[in-house]
């Protein structure tokens, strides 16, 4: 039995949880559960982060005390996980005792090993964020220091303290020796090397501590000082399995097998300064660490000032009210479209036109479909007791789907064991899809008229024995809906990861229940009604008040339900000829009413994939990339102008979508051989890219 440790990063608790930390924490529960049903021994930790302090601000600005404030906020955070189907095995809070105990044992082992030391500090420090940021990180603009880290770039405060410090410097070529050892560490691979030029450009020691000022956990020996938050906080990973005290726990589960966070706090803190404090006191440093994406919100930042905070229980009470669904399994269908939408790594939109879209094609029409119409099939033909049915009798020329069940189990299996949570989602509908066309192709309901009772038993088997092998796959992603599908399939019990690699465990003559449908289709007036409340108040730039949000909430969300949808941005190219207006270059602008074209002029477009080899800045021009592109039989050079919103390091590895066949141009006396194509919305540029591994030179079409 493998033992598996995965945590979430532990959340500030001056708000209640919103759509981003709900999708690190689902996605935490999905791979949780996968392991789970594979055999594993699997430990999944979440929790809190009560040191911060905009916390004691927050507790301040409600006249409470800051203990009660962080204790009712942690339950919060228990009761939104529960409603949104989350199983955590441990729920760690920082200001527990034990948590004390082990920032402070950590602090005094380094600080005996010379790696901590006490000195002046004056520097930039972000409120939000809770960073420190020399001058050179954070430069002046227009009077301020935006926040580099910070999506709202809030200005920065100058700090001059006597604080302690962490020798993070003496570090840099042993984590450098770690990233060049361990590849799979720091995931996905664009992120990786952001930590990578982050660390090569140079370590600084940094500041650990802040002057007392009544909140937080003391410095051992010095009351004058309190230990920072980001530092006291990456040490709950440790307290979490037994540090310093119980080391047979610890042995067991260190080191993390996996720590889920956002790409905010993914370079500085998780992938550099948490594997260096590791290295310091002697232990391994975590087996992965996994950096996911940004939500965009209806193409907005999200933004209390804007208003379009999502708050995820509130999307599944609006599901649920809209559908009729049970709670759960709304929550389930919230947590489908979350995983479905975008790629595990990569910044997405969430937009609520999307959900609704899903959960009625995808989750009612599709999954739901194929179960109720062969359990209703079942009923009128192999009747059992109760007015339910039996399990019919397999045929052994039924074959369709059983090969493919194999295949699309390695597929989901592969794509889990990498955290491609989406690739998993696109497989298992890719066989959802193959039952529906198998169902079209045998047309049970004709050979129930027809009398062909063997027959369409057969075809019925088949079916439900397919279902069964779905079920599986679903069970991390929709856990609720899931276990009432294979109710239905008259399968109370548990079941493992590798039934869905074994056909046939459906048993003849076994009870089926009457079946009731799972996802309920949302009426379609109800259906418009909502989207077209919504598309009524969102201003053409995606932009909007917190007042017109609130507006749209109450006319289309009973009981109040997430911020408008919007329209997602359209394509927008960028490469060879038509680079953003900047370094001499002409701009190609949009233009309205462009008429239609024939189907043999946009034939003449060839759409290729192509993987980039090599990616670096052109000097002197701002907004220009240069890349070296591969398109599997030929390498190309193209000009593209995504340095406002790509680093080179994020482009390096990347499969997109290259218009191949356009005429070459020299820019900046650089040959441009085709062009990239990207959505755009607003500020917010986003390369298309295929949503499956397809070799380089991969026509588009």
């Amino acid at each position: 039995m493998r033992r598996f440790y995965l945590t979430t990063p532990i959340y500030y608790v001056n708000d209640i949880p919103h759509i981003g930390t709900a999708y690190t924490t689902l996605a935490a529960d999905v791979v949780a559960r996968y392991h789970r049903l594979c055999g594993d021994d699997v430990l999944l930790a979440t929790g809190t982060d009560e040191h911060a302090t905009k916390v004691l601000q927050a507790a301040q600005a409600r006249g409470v005390d800051p203990f009660q404030f962080v204790a009712e906020m942690a339950d919060r955070f228990r009761e939104a996980w529960a409603k949104l189907n989350v199983d955590y095995d441990v729920f760690i809070r920082t200001t527990e005792e034990r948590h004390q105990k082990a920032v402070q044992a950590l602090f005094r082992t380094l600080q005996t090993r010379g790696d901590i030391y006490e000195g002046p500090y004056e520097g930039w420090y972000c409120m939000s964020c809770e960073t420190y940021f020399s001058a050179d990180e954070a430069p002046e603009a227009d009077g301020v220091r935006p926040c580099p880290n910070d999506r709202l770039h809030k200005p920065l405060q100058l700090v001059q303290e006597t604080n302690y410090f962490f020798r993070l410097s003496a570090y840099q070529d042993r984590l450098l020796e770690w990233m060049d050892a361990h590849p799979e560490a720091l995931k996905p691979d664009f992120r990786r090397n952001e930590v990578l030029a982050f660390v090569r450009s140079g370590l600084r020691d940094v500041c650990i501590t802040r002057s007392a000022g009544g909140w937080g956990v003391p410095v051992p020996g010095d009351p004058s000082q309190v230990v920072y938050v980001w530092f006291d906080a990456l040490i709950n990973y440790l307290t979490l399995v037994g540090y310093p005290d119980q080391t047979a726990s610890q042995e067991k589960w260190w080191p993390a097998d996996l720590h889920l966070v956002g790409k905010d706090i993914y370079v500085r803190f998780h992938c550099t300064l948490w594997p260096a404090m590791l290295m310091g006191i002697g232990l391994e440093p975590p087996r992965q660490v996994f950096g996911h994406g940004f939500w965009m919100i209806e193409g907005a930042k999200m933004s209390k000032t804007v208003g379009n905070v999502v708050e995820p229980v509130r999307v599944a009470g609006w599901l649920s009210e809209l559908s009729g669904a049970p709670p759960e399994i709304a929550a389930d269908a919230l947590r489908y479209c979350l995983f479905r939408e975008m790629p595990f790594g990569e910044d997405g939109n969430f937009a609520r036109s999307s959900v609704l879209a899903r959960f009625n094609s995808d989750l009612a029409n599709e999954l739901g479909n194929v179960l109720n119409r062969s359990l209703s099939l079942a009923i009128q033909t192999f009747p059992g007791a109760g007015g339910g049915a039996v399990v019919p009798r397999p045929t052994p020329t039924e074959t369709a789907l059983s090969s493919l069940a194999g295949d699309t189990h390695r597929r989901v299996t592969a794509a889990l064991e990498t955290l491609d949570l989406q690739g998993a989602l696109n497989a298992a509908w890719e066989y959802v899809s193959a039952i529906n066309r198998y169902l079209a192709d045998r047309t049970p309901w004709v050979l129930a008229r027809d009398g062909k009772t063997e027959e369409l038993g057969g075809v019925l088997y088949h079916t439900l024995e397919a279902v069964r092998v779905l079920t599986v796959w679903c069970l991390p992603y929709l856990p609720c809906a899931a276990r009432e599908m294979r109710r239905q399939l008259g399968l109370d019990g548990e079941t493992t990861w590798e039934s869905a690699g074994h056909w046939g465990e459906l048993q003849p003559g076994a009870p089926l229940p009457v079946p009731t449908p799972i996802f309920p289709r949302i009426d379609r007036k109800v259906l418009q009604a909502a989207l077209a409340a919504a598309d009524a108040a969102v201003p053409a730039s995606g932009e909007r008040s917190g007042a017109a949000a609130s507006r749209v909430a109450d006319a289309a969300a009973p009981g109040g339900g997430p911020p408008p949808a919007g329209r997602a941005g359209g394509p927008a190219p960028t490469g060879s000829g038509e680079q953003r207006q900047s370094e001499g270059e002409k701009s190609m602008e949009p233009v309205e009413g462009v008429a239609t074209i024939a189907f043999e002029d946009f034939a003449r477009v060839e759409l290729r994939v192509a993987e980039v080899l090599s990616a670096e800045r052109v000097p002197k021009a701002d907004k220009l990339l240069h890349l070296r592109i591969s398109l599997g039989d030929e390498e190309r050079s193209v000009l593209a102008g995504l340095a406002e919103f790509y680093t080179p390091e994020q482009l390096t590895g990347r499969k997109v979508i290259l218009v191949a066949n356009l005429a070459p141009r020299k820019i900046r006396g650089l040959m441009s051989q085709g062009m990239l194509l990207a959505a755009e919305h607003g500020e917010r540029v986003s390369l298309l890219q295929p949503d499956q591994d397809l070799p380089a030179g991969a026509r588009v079409r």
